[in-house]
Formats: C-alpha cells, structure tokens, sequence
C-alpha cells in the first residue's frame, strides 16, 4: 500500500489508509467503539475514518496506531506520512466554486482509476467530449452561468481528458445509446465536431467505444447511464457511480457492482462491435 502511485489525490489515499487501520484495529481484536474512545471520538467516527470518507487528523492516527500496536517507527512513518498526504488537495480544489461536493470525491476516483466503464444515454461521457460541446452541454445547465464561469467547468472536464495521452493511461471502454449520436447538442457544426472528435478517440489503444444502435430495442440498462470504475491497486474495490440531478451514488458493495457489471456486459453484447464504431459514427456524421 505504501508503494501506491500517489494517484487520485486525497480522495484514495484516504480509502487506502482508512483500510489499512481497519485490519490493523481488526487484527488486534479492537471495537470500533474502543478505538473511538482512544481518539476522543464516537465508534461511527471510526467508521467513517476506516472507510475514507472524512479527513485525518495525524494526531488520531498516531494514537491509533498506538493502540494497535504499531511502535516500530520504520512502521508508523509511512502511514503518519500517508496521514498528510490524505489532507493534500487534489487538482480539482481549485475548481470548488463550480464543482458540487458530492462529485469531488468522483473525481480521485477517476484519476486513480486503471479502467472506467461507461454507458450513456443522454450526453457525450465528460471524457470524450470536445471542447465545443462540452461547452454546449455545460451551458443546458448554467444558462445564465458568467463567461468564467462557463469556461471554468469546461477546464475541469478538459483537464480531465489529459491522461489519457499520457504515460500509463487508464482504459476507457464507454457504450452510448445511439439517441446520445442523434440528439443535437448546440449548433450543427458543435455535433459534427463532436462525432469527428469520437472517431479519432477511437483510434487510441486505451480507448473503446460502443454504439447501442436504435435496432437492438430494448435492452437491460433501463435505470439510465452508470459509470464502473476499476484500481490496480488490490486494497481498491470497484465503485459503481451514478450520478443524479443534486447528488450522486457511489456504490461499493460487492453484489451491486456485479448487477452493474453484469448489465454493461450485456450492453456490449447488445452494441456493436467495436471494430464497427468508426464504420457507424461516419455514416452518422454524413447524416448530421
């Protein structure tokens, strides 16, 4: 865990370290109520810490790891130094003033992420969108948004699409309905610019697209869109995200992910061939 790639920001390291004081405290045989106890806190405090989704004080930590036994300071070093990175902002913090909080903690998610699946049925997937109509689909939403404000939230998005031209780029493996190809999103020059943009990210090696045509009919993604997100690193397990009009759901429980990762197989089962997109998205934009 130690040797993790400082990926994700504060939002995955406070996962991996609130996973690692779980199985020191659990090795130990200690309640969460007697750790909270220890720091002063309540057992759900505990909770919320060994599930990383609060901040950490490097004074519990050390008391914690006090408790559970952790004396060797070539042991508590790295963990207390992983305490003060956990604090660290992410590259997003600068873009508080146009992010909601709950989708923060999407975007360490993203960034630590070795492979994110999506399926769309409305939009264009933040991370394929070209600049023109992301800019489009920020303005559907914050109409009477200022210019800098507009052009902010189209930065964040931008920025999100750098890495994957970078060295160990994550995979993407996205499928959209077709209605999303269909739908006019700003001007008619804004949509052609959008589709030429989908066939040239089909070109990278790290990226695959799937169309779900008009023909398949119905299929088992009813709820609407949904995004999987998978880590390299073990301590990681897979999170379902599921974003919603003022909030959004982050689900992690075992038998949820595979009902999700079970429906996007039978989407791409359902899509076509990968290797028929491109083919697909021309014959679209001749149409456009």
């Amino acid at each position: 865990m130690i040797d993790y790639p400082r990926r994700g920001g504060p939002t995955v390291l406070r996962i991996l370290l609130g996973a690692q004081l779980r199985r020191l405290r659990e090795a130990r045989g200690i309640s969460t109520e007697e750790a909270g106890y220890e720091i002063r806190g309540s057992h759900s405090k505990i909770s919320r810490m060994e599930l990383g989704r609060v901040g950490f004080k490097e004074r519990d930590v050390a008391d914690l790891l006090t408790l559970y036994g952790v004396t060797d300071p070539e042991e508590r070093t790295p963990l207390l130094e992983l305490a003060r990175e956990a604090n660290t902002p992410g590259w997003w913090h600068r873009y508080g003033d146009v992010l909601p909080n709950w989708f923060e903690p999407y975007l360490g998610l993203e960034e630590a992420a070795s492979l994110i699946r999506a399926y769309e049925v409305q939009f264009v997937p933040g991370l394929l969108q070209s600049e023109d109509y992301a800019r489009s689909v920020v303005l559907l939403g914050h109409s009477d948004a200022a210019e800098e404000e507009v052009e902010r939230r189209v930065q964040v998005r931008l920025t999100r699409q750098q890495r994957f031209t970078e060295p160990g780029a994550p995979t993407l493996w996205a499928v959209l309905d077709e209605s999303v190809l269909r739908r006019r999103i700003g001007s008619r020059e804004v949509m052609r610019g959008q589709i030429e943009h989908l066939i040239k990210m089909c070109e990278l090696p790290n990226v695959t697209l799937q169309i779900v045509p008009f023909g398949a009919g119905g299929h088992t993604a009813v709820g609407g869109p949904f995004t999987i997100l998978r880590f390299g690193e073990p301590g990681l397990s897979d999170v379902v995200f599921i974003e919603q009009l003022t909030s959004a759901l982050y689900l992690d429980k075992p038998t949820d992910v595979d009902t999700y990762m079970r429906t996007m197989n039978n989407l791409c089962v359902t899509a076509h061939r990968p290797d028929e997109t491109a083919t697909f998205l021309t014959k679209v934009l001749r149409e456009t």
